[in-house]
């Protein structure tokens, strides 16, 4: 019994906390990838160069500062037009994914995860994403329609108070 209560309580700060397996990065790690982008800068070979910029994208999306995430997403989107291969433009899309999800833009996040899975439907992270995001569509519909009803059930019972005092 005391195991199905664990349970129940856990699900319930798990649909209230958004738990997802995304991981999280922290600011040391952008960082010292911004360091490393800078280093390379100065004149290493484009590849080099190309996987700094494609570390430090990861990093930013996968951030908990919100402004970080906006500047990873716009480095990705930059970048999407100049991928060489079909494996790095999964990539790039995958990481515009996250960066979506991470700003609340599910719908778009589903998307561009949608076309991971196009090019490549066996692979894991992006079925834990898709997961992930229609996770948090559907809670986000459950709270919409229970704010929707406690909308609803305070205007009937302001007008059912109104007409009590109006006899």
């Amino acid at each position: 019994m005391e195991a199905k209560i664990g349970q129940f309580l856990e699900s319930i700060g798990t649909f209230f906390g958004g738990g997802d397996q995304i991981p999280w990065c922290d600011r040391d790690v952008i960082a010292g990838c911004e360091r490393e982008v800078a280093d390379v800068a100065k004149g290493d070979s484009e590849e080099q160069k190309s996987q700094s910029i494609m570390r430090l994208s990861w990093a930013l999306v996968h951030s908990r500062q919100a402004e970080d995430v906006q500047r990873g997403i716009a480095m990705l989107e930059a970048s999407l037009s100049n991928s060489s291969s079909p494996l790095q433009q999964r990539e790039k899309i995958y990481l515009l994914a996250v960066g979506y999800f991470r700003t609340g833009e599910f719908s778009r996040s589903r998307q561009l995860v949608e076309q991971c899975l196009e090019i490549a439907p066996d692979w894991r992270q992006a079925l834990v994403l898709k997961n992930a995001v229609e996770d948090r569509i559907a809670k986000d519909g459950v709270i919409g329609i229970g704010i929707t009803a406690t909308a609803l059930g305070l205007i009937a019972g302001g007008i059912a108070a109104a007409l009590t005092r109006r006899n």
